[in-house]
């Protein structure tokens, strides 16, 4: 890379050594020079740490290096412009403008029809002429890039030829193996079924479990008010133009995230409100202790409606006969929300929700390395019940993922209940998280994540309707409070329990916080000796080593178990320490292998055609965004490294190791092709995370 040239060039002039701060060209060589200021004394490995400055020996410490531009972002190769020119200004293209580009683009050599592809034949395509893709197989092999090393990911686990076929980077060792096509068998499931999204699309998709329980819970008819209600209000404090621009913003309409009764109103059949009118009645007969859940919650058994009472000599009396015995025999199948199967998370090692780089080939390569207990990356609950396949995509589980639940956001008691019922239905999860503190502006501004820790009674509410709905147990994840210095979950974590919660993890930051300073462990640990027995306490927050994981533990006997978030970005190897109590002093080659790893599960999950490449190459270079800051335990004066400490330029003890040190988004790039080759001409990258960032006090 050009960069990494630069920068190795620039590293072996003696003088970078000698002066690593004169950078600049002695323009006026008969100036007089000033005697030389004093260098300041180092400082001890004792106040490094207590700047929060990693301690790295002196021997591998080195000057830092001089780029021209943000390191963090790498610049296309043909793309070196002068200092003194002007940027283009891009031409805005109209929407029909953009999808005629697509259809032609889909057209090209470089897309090959997937059933051509797969059979090498071109009459295999159903669709003929008026398939989308293209069919011309020797202008596609002329333009495919070269193979790449190795064996194709799937002969192994499919024992047949690859799906991708032709398309696959690794075709030549198709043609060796020569063998029967599979192609299909990935151990992966939660895929979305087409004729579900189909009527997710047409918002035709039935609920009755959650409208059964929001009806219980008398939310059916208050959503739509209390939603009108918050917009008015908006509207009032704002003006109009800056409440647009806010609504273009965020993840989706008014009506998409409140999903409330009337989704379904025109779809209702004719005698759907004289059976709601007779459900009340119904209920009336029950205890208080049961609007967690009821016939209707279950599976809609013993429902009387008109046809019903018609059809009976005394109608209304045989309805209440047969109502009362219902009820009383659903008092004793149906399971109390404490009587539910529970996870035990006590001495498990979890692996946090990560966004972007927790997805599933990263959790795979966790699981290797010790993880217990896997979460999927949070999910939208709006885009769930739209049927948006990339959102569905956050919920697949790998067959190893023998402990798995999925993590979903929402602002109101409907949007999360039909999503948990959906998800029950669909998908195999051991438990779903509910995402309560989330700190993204855009989901905070939608009264979503981090926003309900200010409103206790709609939190209430959200986990009542989503544990009364489904028998799977419900978790849900927070911060410690919205604004810093204003905790408010001790209030509230002895009635968590009682709502229906089977576990809560606590993240000891507030909203506002975001990830900057140290996680607040000692007000974790308030509120894990103040929650009932019957709720399990998990903490999490700047865990990096089994000492920390340790400490937590004998601090606080109370907690379940700590999550593991950061610290398994930075190094996954965390839970092979804890599990084995020691430091790992990983070599470069043992990091490169798990790299490898991540390469070939991620080609197995995203394919292995060439967007599945540049998809896996991708996720690849965010993880690497992250696991630079990792210091080897061998190049430190004081270990264990701590997740606040800032690293300085240093030397691996192999070139290997100074080149994974580097935070220089070229020196990603290198990385990424030693493991999938050169990168396509005019490849950009930039880090999705600033995972440091504050908010300032008028934001929260």
């Amino acid at each position: 890379m050009d960069g990494s040239a630069a920068e190795a060039s620039i590293l072996e002039q003696p003088s970078f050594r000698e002066n690593p701060q004169n950078s600049k060209p002695d323009d006026d060589a008969s100036a007089p020079t000033a005697a030389p200021a004093p260098a300041p004394a180092p400082l001890t490995p004792e106040e490094l740490v207590a700047k929060a400055r990693a301690p790295v020996k002196k021997e591998f410490l080195r000057p830092p290096p001089i780029r021209t531009s943000n390191s963090t972002t790498s610049q296309p190769h043909d793309a070196a412009t002068e200092p003194n020119s002007t940027p283009l200004i891009k031409e805005k293209k109209s929407k029909r403008q953009l999808k005629r580009e697509r259809r032609q683009e889909l057209k090209s050599a470089l897309h090959l029809c997937p059933e051509v592809a797969k059979s090498g034949d071109v009459g295999s395509c159903c669709y003929g002429e008026k398939c989308r893709f293209s069919h011309d197989v020797e202008a596609f092999n002329a333009q495919k890039p070269a193979d790449l090393k190795g064996s194709c990911p799937f002969l192994k686990i499919d024992q047949g030829l690859c799906h991708y076929g032709l398309a696959c980077r690794f075709s030549g060792t198709h043609r060796a193996n020569g063998v029967v096509a599979a192609g299909t068998l990935r151990n992966e499931v939660n895929s979305l079924n087409k004729d579900v999204q189909k009527l997710l699309w047409k918002n035709k998709m039935r609920f009755p479990k959650a409208d059964a329980t929001l009806k219980l819970l008398g939310l059916s008819g208050k959503i739509k008010k209390l939603v009108d209600t918050e917009d008015n209000q908006v509207a009032t404090n704002g003006s109009a133009e800056e409440n647009a621009k806010k609504d273009s913003a965020e993840i989706g309409s008014v009506s998409d995230v409140n999903c409330c009764s009337e989704l379904l109103e025109e779809d209702k059949p004719e005698d759907a409100d004289a059976t709601e009118d007779i459900r009340p009645v119904k209920k009336a007969k029950s205890s208080c202790d049961e609007s967690y859940g009821s016939t209707e919650v279950n599976a809609g058994y013993g429902v009387h409606g008109k046809e019903d009472i018609s059809s009976k000599p005394n109608g209304s009396k045989s309805v209440d006969i047969a109502d009362t015995v219902t009820v009383e025999s659903d008092k004793i199948l149906k399971l109390h929300p404490r009587e539910k199967k529970l996870i035990d998370f006590r001495e498990k090692l979890y692996l946090a929700p990560l966004t972007t780089v927790g997805n599933l080939p990263f959790r795979r390569v966790c699981k290797l390395l010790g993880a217990d207990v896997t979460c999927g990356e949070m999910a939208m609950c709006t885009n769930l019940l739209q049927g948006q396949a990339s959102e569905w995509a956050l919920l697949r589980r790998h067959s190893s993922e023998d402990l798995f639940g999925v993590q979903i956001c929402g602002a109101y008691p409907d949007t999360v209940s039909r999503t948990v019922e959906l998800i029950e239905q669909e998908c195999s999860v051991d438990f779903i998280d509910l995402n309560m503190g989330c700190p993204i502006d855009i989901v905070v501004n939608k009264g979503a994540g981090s926003a309900l820790l200010t409103k206790p009674m709609r939190m209430k509410s959200v986990i009542q309707a989503a544990s009364g709905t489904v028998d799977t147990p419900i978790t849900i994840k927070v911060r410690t409070g919205y604004f810093e210095g204003r905790n408010r979950i001790d209030s509230v974590i002895e009635d968590i329990g009682n709502w229906g919660a089977s576990a809560v993890t606590i993240h000891g930051r507030s909203r506002q916080q975001r990830y900057s300073k140290l996680a607040d462990w000692e007000y974790i640990y308030q509120c894990a000796q103040k929650a009932p027995d019957s709720l399990q306490v998990l903490g999490n927050g700047d865990v990096f080593s089994y000492l920390d994981w340790n400490k937590h533990k004998f601090d606080c006997p109370q907690l379940s178990a700590c999550m593991v978030a950061r610290g398994a970005l930075i190094k996954p190897w965390i839970f092979t320490e804890i599990k084995e109590q020691r430091h790992w002093d990983i070599s470069s080659a043992e990091r490169l292998d798990i790299f490898k790893d991540y390469v070939h599960f991620g080609l197995q999950h995203w394919g292995s055609d060439s967007k599945g490449v540049e998809t896996t190459r991708h996720f690849l270079l965010e993880w690497l965004s992250y696991s630079c800051r990792y210091i080897p335990v061998g190049l430190l004066d004081v270990i264990p490294q701590k997740i606040n400490w800032r690293p300085p330029s240093y030397y691996g003890r192999d070139d290997l190791e100074t080149l994974m040190a580097s935070d220089s988004a070229a020196d990603w790039i290198r990385i990424s092709e030693m493991l999938l080759g050169k990168v396509p001409a005019g490849f950009t990258f930039s880090p999705k995370h600033k995972s440091n960032a504050y908010d300032s006090a008028e934001n929260g």
